[in-house]
Formats: C-alpha cells, structure tokens, sequence
C-alpha cells in the first residue's frame, strides 16, 4: 500500500507571531525561515563567546545611529522572521517598539555544527531580503566568510544569492560596506 505524499504547511509572519503572542513557542528556539519553522542551533560555551566577541568588535566600529542587535527577529518578508546571531539596523531602540527591524545593514551569524545551511539556506536568504552585507563566522574553518552584492540566482534555495565571497582568516581584516571605514581584525571575531 503507498503512502499519499506528505503536505507540509507553509506558514506565514503573521500566523507566526500569533503564535509567540499565546506563547504556544515560548521555549522552543524556533526561527521562521521561508515559511517553515526552523529549530535554531543549540549554543556552545565557544559559541555564545564568539556572539559577545562580534558584538563587541561591532560596536567599536558603528557610528551614532545604529544598534547591534543579538540574536533578536527581523522580519524580512511575510514568510520569513529569523533571529540571526548578530544584526546592524538603523535608528535608536525605541524605534523597534511595535515592529522588529526590517531591513538590517549587516546580518551576522555564527555557526560550528550548522555552516552548510547558514552558508546556503540563510545567505540565499539574507541575499533575496537584499541585506548588503552577510557574514558568516564560521568556527568550525576558523574563518570568516563575507558575502556582498546580492542578487537573483534562480539556482539558489531561495532565488538569490551573493556575487561577492570572500574567505578571511584571523589574520586578516574587515570593514562594514558602507557604514564605517574602521577595520575589524578578523580574530577578534572569533577568539
């Protein structure tokens, strides 16, 4: 006897923050990416020191007028709300009262177990929500990859992706495009 082939619902932004307004995910570390509900990495000790450690250097470097978030949702689009590690939005805090940002310069996530899926699925998706700036602190290579320029690429996930990626090691150094011309020192990223 065969098996009828699996529905898989699609939910949108909306019906996911009623969701979290009845609590119904409260402790659950769930992302909206695409439609689907993503369970998000769990954290390690190395982890969650390289958030603080990006966060730090970030706003070293910001002009007055820019916050760094941590780990908090942006809303890209009606079908997705993830909650990257990092993210430069515009403004003061008090601007996000009612609305989660929504159009960050610069989304930045920090992985060691889940590279190939921030790499592909989130820069395609970063990339389509034409976030400038992407870059991925990949603990696991002991590497920074900054992807820029993005985007359409029918084979992407998503649609999009970056025309720009560049691999850095520790010894080298970034700057965010647009926004400041002080450098970062890549290992300083990732301690």
């Amino acid at each position: 006897m065969s098996q009828p082939p699996l529905t898989v619902r699609r939910w949108k932004r909306v019906e996911y923050e009623r969701l979290i307004d009845l609590g119904a995910l409260e402790h659950d570390p769930i992302e909206l990416i695409a439609g689907q509900l993503i369970v998000a990495e769990p954290q390690s000790a190395y982890h969650a020191a390289a958030i603080r450690a990006v966060d730090y250097a970030l706003r070293a470097v910001l002009p007055p007028g820019w916050i760094v978030s941590i780990q908090s949702p942006i809303s890209l689009d009606d079908e997705s709300e993830p909650e990257p590690d990092l993210a430069v939005v515009p403004g003061r805090l008090a601007d996000y009262r009612h609305a989660h940002p929504a159009q960050p310069a610069l989304v930045v996530e920090v992985a060691e177990s889940s590279v190939a899926f921030d790499r592909v699925h989130k820069g395609s998706l970063y990339a389509r929500a034409e976030i400038r700036d992407y870059w991925l602190v990949n603990l696991a290579d002991g590497a920074l990859e900054v992807y820029r320029g993005p985007a359409p690429d029918p084979s992407a996930p998503y649609g999009w992706s970056y025309r720009s990626v560049a691999m850095l090691s520790p010894l080298a150094t970034v700057t965010l495009s647009g926004l400041t011309a002080r450098q970062i020192a890549v290992a300083d990223l990732m301690l």
